[in-house]
């Protein structure tokens, strides 16, 4: 963290208008609990951030009782890495992390000088725990889902069984967004309401696959509504901070698994009574690991070492002026990609051009309904130019999109030499990014690794895939 910029902004008095800048000085002597609400695969689709389909009064009203932001992004589009990096305040390709669902039998741990989140808390006094029935009647997961080895991440399951006058901090952790999708009963999303990404094709099972992800949004509000009810029935709510965010994208075609913003984009809501403005919306580029910064560094504790900026109270780093995602092997699907986005730019890197977009990914092929949609469509010659990228034999080395004039990133503008500047400013960051933070992406796996889920993807999925091809009239391949 930059400390020297904290102070420049402290003293020059440059705090956020959405920071209430009475009682700072108590912040140090009060303690505030933390509750950590994590959704699955969410993006920003609720009511609060404009999507007028979905259902979602809870977590809106969270909002307008604190703080949303509209460009977080997480440091990675799948779960475990993405969790490594914002559970430890580091980006998961510095503490070699990356991989999905790598290290969980070799006895892998973290870097030295690196700590979870709920080790600062612990040092500070607080107590951890990882809710798996946050409120009556309601379920979590307690998923963790780590790439490394920890023998403690959490002290408990429920903030009740800490000390009296004991300070909690708790994760909540809710699935509904995950794939699969339950449909609503009733009064469902109408599938001709959605509004389709250009990318995708316009097909009724498109239309209903989109509309079955947004009727996830109100279980899932119903839930955070029941806990954060718990938190006032137990006299807690105004001495508690809460966080609402997604852990990574949505679980579509070009979302999960990718860095276009469909797979990084996630929402993000913290309401701290008494410290944040009621109702207000923050613009400013966020990355999932300045959240753990931002609470270690409420907490009182000064973090050996950690790659996020502190964004919350008067004692915060300078803003960004870029965030950087990165995608390694997911799954038996071996890849590298690695971007740099701005508020206008998207910069992205494939280290792997000449494979396609569409290499094989079974748990995908199995669960995503537009992924074999997209199959049978190409092969019948009816995709548009936009649509049928994904099927394209190989990739640019480079993509350069303008997110102002093209927010769904479709016009590649890293061959347009009227964008030549940008292009090479933001390859020069992602070069510089790389050396500094000591990127592990460009050491290879050991191979058994990949080929271990590939064994095991084959044997999961290729007889349902086989009966899902054979339903829909196409021949399965290997």
């Amino acid at each position: 963290m930059t400390t020297s910029r904290r102070g420049f902004l402290k003293q020059t008095g440059l705090a956020s208008a959405w920071m209430l800048s009475s009682g700072w000085s108590a912040v140090a002597q009060e303690r505030f609990n933390v509750l950590w609400i994590v959704a699955e695969d969410f993006c920003p689709d609720l009511g609060c951030y404009g999507n007028p389909l979905v259902d979602s009064p809870n977590i809106d009203r969270l909002a307008g009782e604190g703080v949303r932001f509209t460009n977080a992004f997480t440091t990675a589009p799948v779960c475990s890495a993405s969790r490594s990096a914002f559970m430890t305040g580091m980006y998961q390709t510095s503490i070699g992390a990356h991989n999905h669902r790598s290290h969980r039998d070799d006895g892998y741990r973290l870097p030295e000088g690196v700590r979870l989140i709920t080790d600062y808390f612990r040092e500070a006094g607080y107590f951890t725990c990882n809710m798996t029935n946050p409120a009556p009647g309601v379920k979590g997961t307690g998923k963790t889902d780590f790439n490394f080895n920890d023998d403690r991440p959490f002290d408990g399951k429920d903030w009740s069984e800490r000390k009296e006058g004991q300070p909690f901090f708790a994760q909540v952790n809710f699935p509904e967004t995950h794939r699969n999708f339950k449909r609503a009963k009733e009064n469902g999303v109408d599938p001709a309401a959605v509004e389709i990404p250009p990318c995708y094709p316009d097909d009724p099972i498109t239309r209903r696959d989109w509309a079955d992800y947004l009727d996830t949004v109100r279980p899932l509000d119903q839930k955070v509504g029941a806990v954060l009810k718990r938190l006032d029935e137990e006299g807690l709510a105004e001495n508690t901070i809460v966080v609402f965010m997604g852990d990574h994208g949505y679980p579509h075609v070009w979302g999960k698994q990718w860095l276009y913003d469909g797979g990084i984009h996630i929402p993000l809501i913290i309401r701290w009574p008494g410290r944040i403005k009621p109702g207000s919306v923050n613009d400013e580029l966020i990355s999932s690991i300045d959240l753990t910064a931002s609470l270690v560094n409420i907490a009182g504790v000064k973090p050996q070492k950690m790659e996020g900026r502190v964004f919350l109270g008067l004692d915060r780093d300078a803003p960004r002026d870029y965030i950087v995602a990165a995608r390694d092997r997911c799954d038996e699907t071996v890849d590298r990609i690695r971007c740099v986005r701005t508020r206008q730019f998207k910069y992205i890197r494939n280290f792997f051009p000449e494979r396609p977009y569409s290499q094989m990914n079974k748990y995908k092929e199995t669960q995503y309904p537009v992924m074999r949609l997209l199959r049978r469509l190409h092969k019948q010659g009816k995709l548009n130019e936009i649509q049928a990228k994904f099927m394209a034999p190989t990739r640019p080395k480079e993509e350069l999109y303008d997110l102002q004039s093209d927010p769904h990133e479709i016009h590649n503008l890293a061959g347009d030499p009227s964008h030549a500047e940008p292009l090479q400013k933001m390859r020069a960051i992602l070069d510089r990014w790389i050396e500094e933070t000591g990127d592990q992406g460009a050491i290879p796996e050991d191979p058994s690794i990949p080929e271990f889920y590939r064994i095991r993807a084959q044997n999961s999925y290729d007889k349902r895939l086989k009966q899902l091809y054979e339903e829909e009239g196409m021949e399965w391949f290997e």
